[in-house]
């Protein structure tokens, strides 16, 4: 009988031996540390040793006795039965054998990582049945930090195997199906990571929220990693893009090289406590305030974002399927670590067949916001709940809000209609929890306890991007669904047009080609707020106020240019990382002088122009003395997601370019800052939206790679009006013969020329004969928003096969 393995002995074939923690950490010590990848040194108490335990002690008997009047169903009947488990393990004596077999090893693994003294560890349970694919033990069982001296080794041992019968965990086995005596527990005793000098994490190596597979999503937090894996803290967030990530790296011994730095997600996390070691007290670890200077700081650098993802990718590749990660960073050495994996339980289970789209159909007044879990929508009626002392009183359908949750909270979440949590990211338990549920959940909302009442009717949305939503009352809302399997692709290409980074993972799981109008002013008035020519000339602000504001916005940043440079690029670069290796067409920005102006520090900046639809906008700005600077830095950042990124799939386009001479203006300024057109496959496009595009066509299209129709200016400059102005809006229609007959001859025009002419608006989703009269013309793409995107897939197939093309 083994009482014990050490990790350098365990592979994942030994799972019903050392449970799945220890079998994997064990997997991960022997095959991966040559690929540089960190794993902590110790052993696992087998199953066997708790079996031994057990049987010998005559405990086993006794639970089962116990568990005879076991009923999950009902709350105080778990609560009851749970502690008089617990209490009948903690009270026996482990066998004498045993004692000494986890003393020796205890001292032996202080021999090789301490140099023989003493030395802190982890003390970790690791269940036989857990982390298997279809079900996830994850936070079931117990784990005890900081611990140190054989004496306290053999007490948390103890303590883990009691926790084999929590509550939750015997609510969870009896869910799935799991007889509580064919589950065993194992022990892992693994040294400590000093992360409580530092900062942890979990990480998977596909979103949690969409199932992008081609993303890595590390969560970030000061001090032990608890605090993020019970919820009790926002974390940083990252998004790393796995293939051009992989794309030319090169390892030596313990350095890494990345040819590619594509960092395509990156959001601080309030951070405002952590967990350390306690040099005092019972408890082995306290949780402190975190300062005020670190909150407002990232826990990791790029390059250790760039590591871990790295790592995660070759975790997951070695276990070929999605993978849950921790990660640990030692204070001391400044080293990073693997502290477990686990495979993802949610999206990996397959590929999407129906695709279900939850709509809000209806306004309510916002109470509380937070961070999304999810796509759903849930309604029902609120129970707070500060602690678990009355989950007794939850009942089915009701929508629970507390402070935050652990594994004891599992019983009730099942039966919530959605879970709302004042602490916590989107790895937090409640998150981890509800995904797997399928159940709405906005974790992070900082006052949901305070600010929602027990009885109250809300509903709550998860469906509107990484922001979700505690709106007052029932909101009307509807549920889509459609097969994607029967669905016939179109010849004619749908492209999508996306100006919301946040939703890129999700959206381009809508059946497309790629996207065809990328917005970058959703970016810029959401993310980085300020003027670029407010950073650039900070100095020379005149409002104290705005100057202020712009410090706090732009405080990591020693030259604050390099804020708008990192913002666009990262937004623009999660847009092509989601679509990739399809194309991505980038509208460079075409804000009009009053939409500048309203900018963080634009008022100095701009004119005031009495039209501005028609002024001061697009291409005239970019070669202009006044904006040339600004410009550059979009330049910067679109280069920075070619070449730093490696998003090739990204290409150019130039809005409301007047004449072929402003054209000629743009590609040379653009040249000036980096972006050389035909170089490495760099294409750049025009917005044909101006009746000159089309009447000039031929000239332009020397210029630029291919057009793509705007049909919004496009209308209402062939038709002399302002469709904002209630007066004449009535006469502003994409169908009239004007505006059909310029598109007929742009598409005629750029076809000659032996180019791709596409077209991006709403004329196409909103009228179905727009779309029918484009592809008897011809063009090669029609770009609508994701919500039109499956609707107008499906009435394009079916023209095109009334029509036999």
């Amino acid at each position: 009988m083994k009482l014990i393995l050490w990790f350098k002995e365990l592979t994942i074939q030994d799972v019903p031996v050392v449970g799945g923690k220890n079998a994997s950490l064990g997997e991960m010590y022997q095959k991966l540390a040559s690929q540089g990848v960190r794993v902590p040194n110790g052993y696992a108490i087998t199953a066997e040793a708790y079996e031994y335990f057990v049987e010998k002690s005559g405990v086993k008997k006794k639970i089962y006795d116990i568990l005879q009047t076991l009923n999950t169903h009902d709350l105080k009947n778990l609560q009851d039965h749970g502690h008089r488990v617990r209490e009948t393990i903690m009270a026996a004596e482990l066998p004498e054998d045993l004692k000494t077999e986890i003393e020796t090893s205890y001292i032996e693994l202080c021999r090789l990582e301490n140099n023989g003294a003493e030395m802190d560890v982890a003390v970790r349970s690791s269940a036989t049945a857990e982390d298997l694919p279809d079900a996830s033990f994850a936070g079931q069982q117990e784990t005890f930090l900081n611990i140190r001296g054989a004496h306290d080794v053999i007490d948390a041992t103890k303590r883990c195997m009691a926790s084999l019968f929590t509550n939750r965990a015997i609510s969870y086995r009896a869910d799935k199906g799991y007889d509580h005596f064919n589950v065993s527990l194992s022990v892992g005793v693994q040294k400590m990571v000093r992360s409580d000098e530092a900062g942890s994490g979990v990480m998977f190596s596909i979103d949690t929220e969409s199932g992008f597979k081609n993303a890595v999503l590390i969560n970030a937090a000061y001090g032990l990693g608890e605090m993020v894996v019970q919820g009790k803290v926002e974390p940083d967030e990252y998004y790393v893009f796995k293939p051009t990530l992989l794309d030319g790296v090169k390892v030596s011994g313990e350095q890494i090289t990345f040819k590619y730095r594509p960092i395509v997600g990156k959001s601080r996390g309030h951070k405002e406590d952590k967990m350390i070691y306690s040099v005092e007290g019972n408890s082995p670890v306290r949780e402190v305030p975190v300062s005020e200077e670190d909150r407002k700081k990232f826990v990791l650098t790029d390059d250790e974002v760039l590591q871990l993802a790295y790592w995660a990718c070759l975790i997951e590749q070695h276990y070929q399927k999605p993978m849950d990660m921790e990660w640990a960073k030692d204070g001391i050495n400044g080293k990073l670590y693997i502290v477990q994996a686990r495979p993802e339980t949610v999206h990996s289970q397959g590929d999407v067949k129906i695709l279900e789209e939850y709509l809000m159909k209806g306004k309510g007044k916002t109470l509380v916001e937070g961070v999304s879990v999810g796509s759903k929508i849930g309604q029902g009626s609120v129970r707070v709940l500060k602690d678990t002392s009355h989950i007794h009183d939850f009942k089915a359908g009701e929508v629970l809000v507390t402070e935050i949750t652990d594994p004891d909270w599992e019983p009730i979440m099942k039966i919530a209609s959605a879970i709302v949590t004042n602490s916590g990211g989107r790895t937090s338990h409640a998150a981890i929890v509800s995904r797997e549920l399928g159940i709405p959940c906005v974790v992070g909302t900082k006052k949901a306890t305070t600010t929602l009442t027990t009885g109250q009717a809300v509903t709550v949305s998860c469906a509107e991007g990484e922001r979700g939503y505690v709106y007052e009352g029932l909101v009307p809302f509807e549920v889509k669904r459609t097969d994607l399997g029967v669905i016939t692709p179109p010849k004619t290409d749908i492209m999508q047009i996306v100006g919301d980074p946040s939703r890129a993972f999700d959206f381009c799981m809508i059946p497309n080609r790629g996207v065809g109008l990328a917005r970058l002013e959703m970016i810029i008035l959401n993310a980085i707020k300020v003027h670029p020519l407010a950073l650039l000339h900070f100095d020379e602000l005149k409002d104290e106020t705005v100057k202020t504001e712009i410090a706090e916005l732009t405080r990591l940043y020693k030259v604050k240019s390099d804020f708008f440079v990192d913002l666009l690029a990262t937004g623009v670069g999660r847009i092509a990382a989601a679509y990739y290796p399809n194309q991505v067409i980038v509208r460079l920005s075409d804000f009009k002088s009053n939409e500048y102006a309203n900018l963080v520090g634009g008022k100095q900046f701009e004119p005031h122009e009495e039209n501005p639809m028609i002024g001061w906008r697009g291409a005239s700005r970019y070669y202009s003395a006044e904006y040339k600077d600004a410009f550059a830095l979009e330049c910067q950042a679109m280069k920075r997601v070619r070449n730093e990124m490696g998003l090739t799939n990204m290409k150019l386009m130039i809005p409301f370019c007047r004449t072929p001479e402003e054209g000629r203006k743009v590609i040379k300024v653009m040249e000036e800052n980096g972006l050389k057109q035909g170089e490495n496959g760099l294409e750049v496009y025009m917005m044909c939206e101006i009746p000159s595009n089309v009447i000039l066509a031929d000239e332009f299209i020397k210029i630029f790679d291919g057009f793509s129709i705007g049909s919004n200016d496009l209308t209402q400059l062939t038709l002399g009006l302002d469709r904002d102005s209630g007066y004449v809006s009535h006469i502003y229609d994409e169908r009239n013969p004007a505006v059909k007959i310029l598109l007929g001859q742009a598409i005629k025009s750029v076809h000659a020329a032996g180019k791709k002419i596409g077209i991006c608006g709403q004329a196409p989703s909103d009228f179905p004969e727009i779309a029918e009269f484009l592809v008897e013309q011809g063009i090669d793409t029609i770009s609508v928003t994701p919500d039109t995107g499956l609707k107008t897939w499906t009435n394009i197939s079916a023209f095109e096969k009334k029509i036999g093309r």
